[in-house]
């Protein structure tokens, strides 16, 4: 063993392993297969030792170092999902502790705009909810979006653009009940205006 993989050794043992308890709570409260953690735990220490070794010297700021490591693989997870749940987001969004660039009031009011959304998208009529989250949550382009549902590529738009229009305005105070987005296309049906 060469002396600079022993300094790296040292690090990893004094700096990386006594944050493990905290490690653990955050991916137990960021990911739901708790039966996942010890081994997300450990991939994150491979990332972390993989990264680390390509700088000339350890992190300055080993707790940043290893969260943002944490959180970034816990996206990369979530990217590779076919679905991705909003609570999962909502937490990973400014999930770490408040670092230099984000203070603790950023963090606090980024996670209440998320639960806003949240609490909004769940206020949406059925189907423009559905158009939503296969829009902007699945991916799912207009056209696919619009076969799945069985509806036009045109409804798929207007569902669109008066849902995010209403989360919008829903996220930053305005109530949808005060929103008076819903107008009567036939007797039997609502479509947003």
């Amino acid at each position: 063993m060469n002396p600079h993989d022993e300094c790296w050794r040292s690090w990893f043992c004094q700096e990386v392993l006594p944050l493990e308890p905290k490690l653990t709570r955050f991916l137990s409260r960021n990911w739901r297969a708790q039966a996942e953690i010890n081994d997300l735990r450990q991939e994150i220490y491979a990332r972390i030792l993989s990264s680390a070794e390509t700088q000339s010297q350890p992190p300055s700021n080993t707790q940043a170092f290893v969260f943002a490591i944490a959180r970034n693989y816990l996206i990369d997870l979530a990217r590779r999902a076919s679905v991705v749940r909003i609570e999962l987001v909502a937490d990973l969004g400014f999930a770490m502790a408040p670092t230099e660039d984000r203070t603790p009031e950023q963090v606090v009011s980024a996670r209440h705009e998320l639960a806003r959304l949240k609490a909004g998208l769940d206020r949406l009529p059925k189907r423009c909810k559905q158009v939503i989250t296969l829009r902007r949550i699945e991916g799912l382009s207009q056209k696919e979006t619009a076969a799945r549902l069985g509806i036009s590529v045109k409804a798929v738009e207007q569902h669109t653009t008066n849902g995010m229009r209403a989360l919008v305005d829903f996220v930053f105070g305005q109530d949808l009940a005060d929103r008076p987005f819903f107008v009567r296309e036939r007797k039997s049906r609502r479509v947003f205006r």
